[in-house]
């Protein structure tokens, strides 16, 4: 990613509202990868869907950069008691959510959730225990419904298709979108913190 001489990103043409040069960032935290090394890219200037499409993206790789490098143990370890919280439950909880909003709602398909059930609300949390298999699998239906998502808004004519919620409630692929960058970055908040338990590596 190319800088300028201050250590910011260069993109738009200028700089980010919310970027600081490298020198403040070194004493603010130790950086989680090197900026050099930091797999997201800035959304781009372009339209409309593009614009949402890129902070989507962006959201979705800060949370696999989030769960790196960790074993399952690690990527299931909860928070603190009472509360379910892990990484591995926020991975499986968004292959949830994706799946809901894009194949159920927007593509009107009968596509039950992977973990979550009337008999078990909390199923994408209480499931996620320590075991290569199930952290396998998890990121298996994560990336399989992102993909879909994708393809799904790709194909979209407009971004003013409609979701059904029932009851009559519908809402547009845009705002769908919007909730969903929204949805990613509260819990990549949640990942965050869960990461810096771990192993106490900090934010960015």
């Amino acid at each position: 990613m190319a800088r300028d001489a201050a250590g910011y990103p260069v993109a738009h043409g200028g700089r980010f509202p919310h970027d600081e040069p490298m020198t403040k960032l070194n004493k603010r935290a130790d950086l989680f990868v090197e900026l050099a090394d930091d797999p997201r890219e800035f959304p781009r200037q372009g339209g409309e869907l593009d614009t949402l499409m890129d902070f989507l993206r962006f959201q979705r790789t800060t949370l696999e950069l989030k769960c790196a490098g960790l074993s399952a143990a690690d990527l299931a370890r909860r928070s603190v008691e009472p509360s379910t919280l892990s990484l591995l439950g926020l991975v499986r909880h968004m292959a949830d959510v994706e799946r809901v909003w894009f194949r159920r709602r927007l593509d009107g398909q009968e596509a039950p959730s992977y973990f979550c059930t009337p008999d078990d609300p909390d199923g994408d949390f209480d499931g996620a225990v320590g075991e290569p298999e199930v952290v396998e699998r998890a990121w298996e239906l994560w990336r399989a419904e992102v993909a879909f998502a994708d393809d799904f808004v790709a194909r979209a004519p407009h971004l003013d298709i409609r979701a059904e919620l029932g009851g009559g409630v519908q809402l547009s692929l845009r705002e769908v979108l919007v909730h969903m960058v929204e949805e990613y970055a509260r819990h990549n908040g949640h990942a965050d913190l869960l990461r810096e338990r771990i192993d106490g590596r900090l934010g960015q």
